[in-house]
């Protein structure tokens, strides 16, 4: 088993920056890749960045290219994703993801970001 909790939301205007974080503990030898995903009111839960195992291999969505950085710290077992200019249209719940062998996948219990106009 794998727990994610994620903290560092919160309320911004536009222009702002937050970094989230996401503490991974449990089975952490198991995980093969960290995500962020994002829910806003009324859409779908979308994919905003993912970083392999060991922190060498990052990807993003093209909404969030430039402006957002997914990194990790192995050692303390944290996931961080610092994001810069943030606009009105990146208020979400952001929801921490790991994907872990067997094809097992855990989610944490999300944070709220609201960027204001």
């Amino acid at each position: 088993q794998v727990q994610l909790v994620e903290s560092g939301g919160g309320l911004v205007q536009a222009g702002g920056s937050l970094r989230l974080a996401c503490a991974v503990s449990g089975s952490t030898v198991s995980i093969t890749g960290i995500n962020w995903f994002r829910q806003a009111p009324g859409k779908e839960r979308e994919f905003v960045a993912a970083i392999n195992s060991r922190g060498s291999v990052t990807s993003y969505t093209n909404a969030v290219k430039g402006r957002f950085t997914i990194s990790r710290d192995n050692a303390k077992n944290m996931v961080y994703l610092q994001m810069n200019s943030l606009k009105p249209e990146d208020t979400a719940v952001y929801y921490c993801n790991a994907e872990a062998t067997y094809s097992r996948t855990y989610w944490g219990q999300g944070t709220q970001v609201t960027v204001s106009s």
